[in-house]
C-alpha cells in the first residue's frame, strides 16, 4: 500500500550564517506519512539542525524542504500539524503542572489524562523543584498535548527512566498505526527499539550516508548492532569485526 509522502528534502544545503561552514549539505530524502524513522548519527553529524529545519525554525529556500506537501519555514499553518520537542526546557516558574495545563484547556481530556499516567507525571509538581527527569517529562506532555500529523523528537528520552520510555515509545506507535502520524526521532539509546521502528536514517557530517526500511536489515543483527557498525565506518582505526556490514 502507498503512503502519501509526508516529508521531502531536495539538495538542501545550510549554514548557520553567511560564510561559515555547511552543516548540511546537499540533503536529499523522503519519507512516507505513517513512517516511524530513526535519526541517528555521531555527535555533531547535523540531527538536530535536521529536525529543527523540518520544524520550520530555520530559514530556508521554500522549495528546498517540504512538510505535508507544504514548504517547512514559510507555511505558518503548519505550526498546528508539526510539533517538535527537544533541547532545554528551561521552564522553572514555582507553578504545578496543573496550573500549566490551565493554559491547555482547549486539549482533549482523555488525551491529556493517558500522557500524564504514562509519562508517570504528578500534577501537584512544582517547576522550580523537578529533578531533569521529571522537567523532561512535563516538557513531552506538552509538546505531545495536541495531536499533530509530524511528529520530531530530539533526544528527549534519554532522562526518562526504562518504564517511562517504554510506555512512551508504545504510545507512539500506536498513534503512527492508528492515526498515520508521521515521527522522526533522533537518539543514542537503542534498548528495546527492534520492531519500533519502519526506517532508520544515517547522518554522517551533515550528509544522508543512508536511509532504509528496517524490513531491509539483516534479521541476525540487532539494531543496535547494526547502528554501530555504521558509525564505525567514519571513525579512523575502527572496524567491526562481527560480521557483515549491512548496505
Amino acid at each position: 500500500m502507498n503512503h502519501p509522502v509526508a516529508l521531502e528534502l531536495r539538495e538542501l544545503d545550510y549554514r548557520y550564517a553567511p560564510g561559515e561552514p555547511l552543516v548540511l549539505r546537499g540533503l536529499s530524502l523522503a519519507l512516507p506519512s505513517g513512517a516511524r524513522c530513526l535519526v541517528v548519527g555521531r555527535n555533531g553529524a547535523g540531527k538536530s539542525t535536521f529536525l529543527e529545519i523540518l520544524a520550520g525554525r530555520r530559514m530556508i529556500a521554500p522549495d528546498a524542504v517540504m512538510v505535508l506537501g507544504r514548504p517547512a519555514f514559510h507555511d505558518t499553518s503548519l505550526s498546528r500539524r508539526v510539533s517538535y520537542v527537544g533541547g532545554a526546557f528551561p521552564f522553572d516558574a514555582d507553578m504545578p503542572v496543573w496550573e500549566i495545563l490551565e493554559a491547555h484547556a482547549r486539549a482533549d481530556r482523555g488525551r491529556r489524562d493517558r500522557l500524564v499516567a504514562t509519562l508517570g507525571i504528578d500534577l501537584a509538581w512544582r517547576m522550580s523543584r523537578v529533578s531533569s527527569g521529571q522537567r523532561r517529562r512535563v516538557q513531552l506532555l506538552l509538546g505531545l498535548l495536541h495531536a499533530v500529523e509530524l511528529l520530531l523528537l530530539d533526544e528527549v528520552t534519554t532522562d526518562l527512566d526504562l518504564l517511562a520510555r517504554l510506555d512512551l515509545l508504545t504510545l507512539l506507535r500506536e498513534e503512527s498505526l492508528a492515526h498515520g502520524v508521521t515521527i522522526l526521532h533522533a537518539t543514542h539509546i537503542f534498548d528495546r527499539l527492534d520492531g519500533w521502528a519502519t526506517h532508520v536514517l544515517h547522518l554522517e557530517a551533515g550528509r544522508v550516508r543512508r536511509l532504509v526500511c528496517v524490513e531491509e536489515l539483516p534479521a541476525t543483527r540487532s539494531l543496535l548492532e547494526v547502528v554501530e557498525s555504521w558509525l564505525r565506518e567514519g571513525v579512523p582505526g575502527q572496524s567491526d569485526t562481527r560480521g557483515p556490514k549491512s548496505s
